[in-house]
């Protein structure tokens, strides 16, 4: 297949799939049960049961739920380290759950698309990129733990239901990440079961017939109230503004917390994700025609075929061992595996069409199958010490991490058939059989990872923050016939300073080192070389009402050397290059509740890309951002609460060669809420986006591309106990 578009990072196997129907029916029964049995239940407990305090045993991050915050007040992902966002020498944007609830943000494309410094480049339906600070997010992690993406994108939809909240560690990160990464870490923390019942439920109805069905329910499993569960269900489905789209997705997400003493706490927990989406885009429109001149088909319009068919599947196990070795030193264990299949046919097209006729497209089927396999072991400590009379933080350990990739593309037969014009077309391309050709990859990724950070305490105003990782990393197998043979070892330090102005605002300065080992081949099929360099920030934080509103602002410089990137074709795969690219501007960002009832975020970044010759690079990047979130509790009317997001991003073009420049105007996308509590227990909601319709493409990042979704809405009914 085409390697930039390849299929490798395809998630789903059809068959073995998670039964849902059995969940539902058990769900529907105890959420079906009556607010008075609930609550004599729940009374019940409170009298029969004793209070069980778990005394210092290592807990997870601070829930957001509940608290209807747009911010919080500490978080350990850029570190491990349990500091504050001001404490933290690091920008770190934190999407809360209230955040994603109040703008129905039930995707990672919609959180990261109203994150600040982040652009979300939608080149398919079911497969994105994600820029901050003009280099790609190659790393998503689960409390904390991860790999960087196979193949540098996410396919399929990530639903954001079971998570408590989602931190964004802008600029490089290797204490964490093992190996930098300039861009941006996303660290998802997962909900945790409570000691006390609470349950909910949900109902969207939505454009395009679109419903979706949230429960979540929580609480203790044994009289003694030492264990507690949780399970999270969602199930959406409907159709789309695009022709033939009509995406599914099941989600079921089960934990379990026991503490077998004062100080020790085990945790299992597996979440479960199948996407279903009928009529997906393999590739996109053309954007120009042969005259060089920009297309503008129907906003709706899709090169998918009748029978086109993506389905992605994603199970992630892990289990926890947490424990206190006094009042100072807790040590923790995560062992995790991660199963990622495919099972999809596709249809690309390819071409260029001439601007009078359509004509000038042609056909490329495809049946693909995937199976990536992830386990992931870390363990560390954290704790303080005592040194020249101060106390001070540390945090150390080692994590070790394999992914076998296995996938397979059965090319259809009849690739090179000339197609109708596409601006009406319904799709109807007969399906061929698969047997043309195939090709593959079978190969494996080991990360292994030694790292140590500490916080001295200096002075009562003065922080140093400083650390330092050893990674080698080795690969080996082929990728549709390249060798992907690699190794490296390489020492990342990190080095932060904080320095407290006054009891609630500091200054800071943070330099981290970048190494990231990668794949990709160069016009004679060798292996490019691993990308290196620096990251360097300088910035101020603040918090303000009782540390309910943090604000911030910082400069970045990051000089990234040997990043691939697409060079040109061989036949259907692409070839990369090594460019040196330096990225620099700032970003500003407030988050939190201005006042009582009205919560807030905003962010705007300003940045330039160039490379080694002084010459603007990645211009697809957005060169300005600006995400703006608020809502407002109605003081006349406390039951009601209304909010809008506005979305804004400069100009960008994509030089596709031979004097041809396809440019994406400057847009804001306009979202409005609107919520109502009928009862303490009972809510209405609605939900408006793309208020102006604006029409757009979502990205630039390939010389392919599709419109975003027009003006769509949806109204929900919600319960809680």
């Amino acid at each position: 297949m085409l390697s930039q578009n390849r299929l490798s990072s395809l998630y789903n196997d059809n068959t073995k799939s998670f039964r849902l129907h059995p969940m539902a029916l058990a769900l529907a029964v105890a959420l079906s049960a009556s607010h008075n049995v609930y609550a004599a239940e729940a009374n019940a407990a409170e009298s029969e049961l004793p209070e069980v305090v778990v005394k210092g045993a290592l807990t997870n991050e601070a829930s957001t739920e509940k608290t209807g915050a747009y911010t919080a007040r500490k978080s350990s992902s850029a570190t491990k380290l349990d500091l504050s966002l001001r404490e933290t020498p690091q920008s770190i944007s934190v999407v809360t759950r209230a955040k994603m609830d109040d703008f129905k943000q039930v995707n990672i494309n919609e959180v990261l698309a109203n994150t600040t410094g982040v652009s979300v480049e939608k080149v398919e339906t079911d497969r994105t990129y994600y820029m901050a600070r003009g280099f790609d997010i190659t790393n998503f992690q689960f409390d904390g733990m991860g790999m960087p993406f196979t193949t540098g994108n996410v396919a399929g939809d990530i639903d954001t239901a079971i998570y408590d909240r989602i931190d964004i560690v802008r600029g490089a990160n290797g204490l964490m990440s093992a190996t930098g990464n300039p861009s941006a870490t996303v660290n998802f923390i997962r909900k945790r079961p409570t000691y006390q019942f609470q349950a909910s439920t949900g109902l969207t109805l939505s454009s395009w017939n679109t419903r979706r069905l949230d429960a979540d329910v929580s609480g203790t499993l044994n009289a003694a109230g030492t264990v507690a569960g949780r399970i999270v269900v969602a199930k959406q489905a409907g159709d789309s503004y695009l022709d033939r789209y009509s995406p599914e997705k099941t989600i079921v997400y089960g934990v379990i917390e026991a503490n077998l003493s004062d100080a020790t706490m085990l945790t299992l927990g597996h979440a479960h994700q199948k996407n279903d989406a009928k009529g997906g885009m393999w590739g996109a429109l053309p954007l120009y025609f042969t005259d060089g001149s920009p297309t503008n088909y129907r906003t709706s319009t899709s090169t998918a075929a009748d029978w086109s068919r993506w389905v992605t599947q994603d199970d992630r196990s892990f289990l926890e061992l947490s424990h206190q070795l006094n009042s100072d030193w807790q040590i923790k264990s995560v062992l995790s595996h991660n199963k990622v299949k495919a099972d999809s046919k596709l249809f690309y097209v390819y071409g260029t069409p001439d601007r009078k006729t359509g004509l000038g497209l042609y056909s490329y089927p495809s049946l693909y199958n995937a199976d990536n396999s992830q386990t992931l072991f870390d363990l560390y400590a954290t704790g303080k010490f005592s040194l020249a009379g101060r106390q001070h933080d540390l945090s150390f350990g080692l994590n070790w991490s394999k992914s076998k990739m296995n996938d397979v593309s059965h090319y259809g037969v009849g690739i090179g058939t000339a197609l109708p014009d596409i601006t009406n077309w319904t799709g109807n391309y007969p399906e061929p059989a698969f047997n043309a050709s195939m090709e593959g990859s079978d190969y494996e990724d080991t990360r292994k990872t030694v790292f140590i950070a500490s916080r001295f305490n200096l002075a009562d105003q003065f922080k140093l923050i400083t650390g330092v990782n050893l990674t080698k990393a080795q690969s080996t197998g082929t990728s549709y016939g390249v060798s992907s043979q690699k190794s490296a070892r390489n020492t990342t330090p990190y080095i932060g300073v904080v320095y407290d102005l006054a009891p609630n605002t500091s200054i800071y300065a943070s330099h981290t080192e970048i190494f990231n080992p990668q794949s990709e081949v160069d016009v004679s099929g060798r292996t490019l070389d691993p990308i290196k360099g620096k990251g360097d920030e300088l910035g101020i934080k603040t918090e303000l009402f009782d540390r309910k509103l943090n604000l911030s602002g910082a400069v970045f410089r990051i000089q990234q050397n040997n990043a691939a990137e697409q060079a040109g074709m061989t036949g259907t795969k692409a070839y990369y290059r090594g460019i040196d690219a330096q990225s620099q501007g700032f970003e500003l960002e407030a988050s939190g509740e201005l006042s009582k009832g009205w919560n807030f975020s905003a962010g705007y970044t300003q940045l330039s890309i160039k490379d080694s010759n002084d010459k603007d690079v990645k211009t697809y990047v957005p060169r300005k951002l600006l995400r703006l979130s608020t809502t407002y509790q109605l003081p006349f009317l406390m039951q009601a609460r209304v909010g809008a997001s506005l979305n804004w991003q400069a100009d960008t073009f994509r030089d596709g060669g031979e004097g041809i420049v396809i440019r994406q105007a400057s847009y804001a996308n306009l979202n409005l809420m609107a919520r109502y509590d009928i009862s303490q227990n009972l809510s209405v909601s609605a939900n408006l986006n793309n208020v102006s319709n604006k029409k757009y493409l979502t990205s630039l990042y390939w010389d392919q591309g599709y419109y975003a979704a027009p003006r769509n809405g949806s109204v929900a009914i919600n319960w809680k106990y």
